[in-house]
C-alpha cells in the first residue's frame, strides 16, 4: 500500500511545525544547537517554525495526508558566479535573532552548511526531513524522499542533503546518495554529511 503525500500550505504550518520539533528533538545536531535539554524544549519549535516559514515562502513542503512525516525542500538555481549573496549572508542571523539571539551557534550553523552547499548546477535541496518518533521505520520518510527523486530523475535534476547523522546516512545511501565533499564537524559537536545525488537517467546514459 502506497503513502498518500500532498503539498503542504500555510493552514500546516503548526502540523509542519510539530512534526519537526518532535522528529529533531533528539538529534544530534538539534542538541549541539541547543545543549541544555530544558532549552532545546523550550526554544527548538521556535527555530523549527524559522525554517518552516522559510521553506513556506520559497520552496516546498510535502506532507503524508495522515500528517506522520513532511519534508522541506528547496529548488536551487544554477549559479552564475555569486555576484551578489548579501540576502543569504543575512539569512543566518535573522534567524538567530528571530529564534534566541543570545545563541551564537543558531547562526553558526546556517553559515557552516552554507559553506559546503555545492555550487554550479540547478538542483533539489533536501532541508529537513521529520517522522514522527512513533511512526519511524515505517517507510514514511523514503516514500517523501522518492517521490522528489523520481521527478529529479525525469528532469535531469541532482538532489542534495546534509545527513545529521549515520542512521540517516545510511538510507540516503540506499535511495543513491553519496557523500559529496569532507564531512562537516561542527566544533566539540557531531558530524555531517553532505550528500549528493546525480539523476538516475544520466547514471545509465554513461554507462550506455
Amino acid at each position: 500500500m502506497g503513502v498518500a503525500i500532498r503539498t503542504a500550505g500555510e493552514g500546516d504550518r503548526e502540523l509542519i511545525v510539530r512534526l519537526l520539533d518532535e522528529a529533531f528533538q533528539d538529534d544530534p545536531v538539534s542538541g549541539w544547537v541547543f545543549p541544555s535539554a530544558e532549552e532545546r524544549r523550550v526554544k527548538h519549535p521556535g527555530l523549527m517554525a524559522a525554517f518552516t516559514d522559510i521553506v513556506l515562502a520559497g520552496g516546498r513542503i510535502d506532507v503524508t495526508e495522515d500528517g506522520s512525516a513532511c519534508a522541506l525542500w528547496l529548488s536551487v538555481p544554477a549559479d552564475e558566479g555569486h555576484d551578489d549573496h548579501a540576502a543569504e549572508d543575512e539569512g543566518p542571523a535573522m534567524v538567530r535573532e528571530a529564534v534566541d539571539p543570545d545563541n551564537e551557534r543558531i547562526e553558526r550553523i546556517g553559515r557552516l552548511t552554507a559553506a559546503i552547499h555545492p555550487t554550479g548546477r540547478a538542483h533539489e535541496y533536501l532541508w529537513m526531513i521529520g517522522v514522527a518518533p512513533g511512526r519511524q521505520g515505517e517507510g514514511h520518510g523514503t516514500a517523501l524522499i522518492e517521490a522528489v527523486l523520481d521527478r529529479c530523475d525525469r528532469e535531469g535534476l541532482p538532489a542534495y542533503l546534509e545527513a545529521s547523522s549515520a542512521r540517516s546516512r545510511r538510507l540516503y545511501e540506499r535511495l543513491g546518495f553519496e557523500l559529496a565533499g569532507p564531512v562537516l564537524d561542527l566544533p566539540d559537536g557531531p558530524s555531517m554529511w553532505p550528500m549528493w545525488r546525480e539523476p538516475r537517467s544520466q547514471r545509465s546514459a554513461r554507462v550506455l
